[in-house]
């Protein structure tokens, strides 16, 4: 699986109540998640994200376990998210909605083009590029059906 976007970055310790705030989960619309993201971190940064790959710190979706923050991400367009490190429970939230996540530590320089592959094992930022720790044959599997409900569809 392979893909590209613009990066935005963002710092550590990027919590699910950062990603979308609670008083937004009072409605199942995805349209008004993915309008919000992020509000409370940058009120600007939502729009930019179409066609992004988020570029983060360490412990990226620590929190609660809201599925509705890689939800929200999606819908908003994200391609992928980078970070070092990834809270266990976002991680699989994220790979069952089809959202690409990648651990690996890179450097942010803001808007240059982030390119992966997981298959292959690497991610390229700036022109550097990097090995990311592999996701196992069957999380490859779940990202290339676009997530868990549609992988287990097609498994019929």
């Amino acid at each position: 699986m392979r893909g590209k976007g613009r990066a935005v970055c963002l710092g550590a310790d990027i919590d699910t109540d950062v990603i979308i705030a609670g008083r937004y989960l009072r409605t199942k619309d995805r349209s008004i998640w993915a309008k919000h993201v992020f509000e409370d971190l940058d009120s600007d940064l939502a729009p930019r994200l179409s066609g992004a790959v988020i570029v983060a710190g360490k412990n990226f979706g620590c929190g609660s376990s809201r599925e509705q923050a890689a939800i929200a991400l999606k819908e908003a367009g994200v391609i992928a998210v980078v970070a070092p490190s990834f809270a266990r429970i976002f991680f699989r939230n994220a790979i069952n909605i089809g959202l690409a996540l990648i651990e690996a530590d890179l450097g942010c320089p803001e808007g240059e083009t982030v390119r992966f592959d997981l298959e292959s094992g690497w991610v390229e930022l700036g022109g550097k590029r990097s090995r990311l720790r592999p996701l196992s044959p069957h999380m490859l599997d779940i990202l290339r059906a676009g997530g868990l409900v549609a992988y287990w569809r097609v498994k019929r």
